[in-house]
């Protein structure tokens, strides 16, 4: 499968093989749900400066038309998404859809256009309370604040001790997230806080429903994608056949739970590749 070229990986477990071969016997069937940041995209010091892996972009066009639907489920707000993996306008990619916030908001490339609810309050509430925070704590240089609309984030990659940074900002953070009826959501040197009920597990979910797929693969590579993998989970009890990539191994509560890991975007993209030839050949 795939080509002598760049041949199609083979999970590691049986239900993935079961998914991955029920996904190339019928990929009208299918839905391919991928993560954006460090899945699609390298993770770079500065998330404003991530962009889709140049491979990426040609695979996913290759793959989409031979699939029910490509979708993209970031915490990344809807337009950004788009705007950074250089979604919009690509021949092949006329039904993506991109679920930015967890699925709060919504992109489709069939309209251009996105759809979001009003933020929640304690979004902006939260956000008036942070520079305090952050002061009383002296973390020092390199701490910084993404903001998100629907959330925000604070990064410590840049800190002096991007762990010790992450280490003194979670009990805190948590604390003012409970305060304003938000989660905290860690990640990779990242905190972020968010509305409740809104998780990559809900919009995947609700997704394959909409869509009426039989088969779900999944890649993502952080704990925010936790949710999606259990979505998944009872997906397959339910007789859904599925997939499960994880891009790298830095997260060990994501890769051992993986079906198929891959060393991170680039060899993500050689996959989606690899896959778009095999379902072509059909």
């Amino acid at each position: 499968m795939g080509s002598p070229e760049n041949p199609l990986p083979t999970p590691t477990t049986t239900t993935g093989t079961a998914g991955l071969t029920a996904l190339l016997a019928h990929p009208a069937k299918a839905v391919v749900a991928l993560d954006f940041d460090g899945t699609l995209a390298d993770i770079v010091p500065d998330p404003e400066q991530a962009r889709a892996h140049p491979r990426a972009l040609p695979a996913l066009a290759a793959l989409a038309p031979h699939v029910a639907s490509i979708v993209v489920i970031t915490g990344r707000p809807a337009e950004v998404a788009v705007r950074f993996g250089g979604f919009a306008g690509v021949p092949g990619l006329e039904r993506l859809v991109v679920l930015g916030h967890y699925g709060a908001e919504r992109w489709d490339a069939a309209t251009g256009t996105v759809t979001a609810p009003d933020p929640h309050p304690g979004v902006a509430a939260a956000r008036a309370e942070l520079p305090a925070l952050l002061d009383g704590l002296a973390l020092g240089q390199g701490t910084w604040i993404e903001e998100k609309g629907q959330a925000f984030a604070v990064h410590t990659r840049r800190a002096t001790d991007p762990q010790a940074a992450f280490d003194a900002l979670r009990t805190p953070l948590a604390g003012l997230a409970t305060r304003h009826g938000l989660v905290l959501e860690p990640g990779r040197m990242v905190l972020e806080l968010r509305p409740p009920g809104v998780d990559k597990g809900v919009a995947l979910t609700r997704y394959v429903d909409e869509s009426g797929a039989e088969t779900i693969l999944y890649a993502g590579d952080d704990l925010g994608d936790l949710p999606a993998y259990t979505a998944v989970d009872a997906l397959r009890a339910n007789g859904h056949p599925g997939l499960l990539v994880c891009s790298g191994t830095e997260v060990p509560e994501l890769s051992t739970r993986s079906d198929l890991t891959l060393p991170g975007p680039a060899a993500v993209a050689d996959f989606l590749a690899a896959l778009a030839e095999a379902v072509s050949a059909t």
